[in-house]
């Protein structure tokens, strides 16, 4: 295999404590997780123990208050940290952005006594979070969802399946949107749920074609009963905090789509350059130069555009727009720079000997979650033109 070790990316941070940060993460990537990542992504094993040490260091709660246990830090820093951590190993980079969007309800809407009382574990004590809004016959339609949320006192009882939950069956809390009112957006509610929570259960992982160390899963709420204490936010705005955690999210997905990106580049360059076909080294061949040149430049292109909707996100401004379109483009240039890497690698790109037939399999997932990419495109043009059939 290649031993050509590829070059950091060269960033621009805003601080000192930024560059610190990052060659923290860089660290840590290196020593703990890379060396395992290819054996365990085959054997669909989850790495919780790096999770806990990703805890442990500050990072999984990197962009909320330092009050709670945050780390104080602007999106455009936490997103380059879920970009270094996905280049090594996606089931780890996304699974911090999974994380982070569970804990954005709470941190956001939440009472200031709900902050104190949840939010210490939940940014920094180890504890993992998934996030529920999908379910079997709601996905890009989720404000018609039919999980159901009755009051009892000053209980809520919850019933119902959600689907594609990553982190299904292990995480130690679950954000749920579900239905406490009318049909459509206006009648959702958000809840913080604890994962022991008695009637609480999840399927058998999904068996997907990539992520496998990374457990997606249906979640079954058969009577769930939780305190209104749990309750985020007023009742029906479950679905506009939904909106404004996946506005954030999607950021987080097209992070962690450009690290996939620059791995399978540093790849391809690696090999290329090493590999020799009629004498000299293929990465000498016009043809497959002018393939690099553009999977950089689209790459490059990409992380700029994740990074200006950050700091609209960080400066106070709408982002929204932007957030889809970098989720968009982000998400698409990863499935075209992987699929070329395989296509630099010839018959060696497609064995399991070489990475860059599983950062394939995993980009194209990228494209899915947290929006497609057909709704990427709706939101865009909704910003654009206007709601459709006005």
């Amino acid at each position: 295999m290649p031993d050509r070790a590829p070059q950091p990316v060269d960033r621009q941070l805003p601080t000192d404590e930024a560059r610190d940060l990052i060659s923290l993460v860089r660290d840590i990537a290196q020593r703990e997780i890379a060396p395992k990542a290819a054996e365990e992504e085959d054997a669909g094993r989850f790495p919780r123990e790096v999770f806990t040490l990703l805890s442990e260091s500050g990072l999984l709660g990197l962009p909320y208050d330092s009050e709670y246990g945050g780390g104080d830090q602007p999106y455009e820093v936490y997103l380059q940290v879920l970009e270094e951590l996905a280049a090594v190993r996606l089931t780890v980079g996304l699974g911090v952005s999974v994380h982070t969007l569970s804990s954005y309800a709470l941190a956001t809407y939440g009472t200031k006594q709900q902050q104190v009382e949840h939010l210490p574990a939940m940014l920094g004590g180890g504890l993992l979070g998934a996030y529920c809004l999908s379910e079997p016959s709601s996905g890009s339609d989720a404000a018609s969802l039919r999980t159901k949320a009755v009051r009892d006192s000053d209980d809520w009882v919850i019933t119902g399946t959600k689907a594609w939950i990553t982190h299904g069956g292990i995480a130690d809390f679950y954000t749920v949107m579900a239905r406490t009112g009318e049909e459509g957006p206006r009648g959702i509610t958000a809840f913080l749920v604890p994962g022991d929570a008695a009637g609480l259960s999840a399927a058998a992982p999904e068996k997907k074609m990539g992520m496998k160390g990374s457990p997606t899963a249906q979640v079954h709420f058969d009577g769930v009963r939780v305190r209104d204490e749990r309750r985020i936010g007023d009742e029906g705005q479950g679905f506009a905090i939904a909106l404004s955690a996946l506005d954030s999210g999607r950021l987080g997905i097209a992070a962690c789509a450009i690290g996939v990106a620059q791995a399978a580049l540093d790849e391809a360059v690696s090999y290329a350059t090493e590999r020799r076909q009629f004498g000299k080294p293929i990465a000498d061949f016009q043809g497959l130069r002018f393939m690099l040149a553009d999977m950089a430049t689209q790459i490059e292109a990409g992380r700029a555009l994740y990074l200006a909707a950050a700091r609209l996100r960080d400066a106070g401004r709408p982002f929204a727009k932007q957030a889809a379109m970098a989720k968009l483009h982000c998400t698409d240039t990863a499935m075209r720079v992987t699929t070329d890497a395989v296509q630099i690698l010839g018959g060696y790109g497609y064995t399991a000997d070489f990475p860059a037939e599983r950062f394939m399999r995993e980009a194209k997932v990228l494209q899915i979650v947290e929006g497609t990419n057909q709704i990427q495109r709706m939101v865009i043009a909704r910003h654009l033109a206007g709601p459709e059939g006005r």
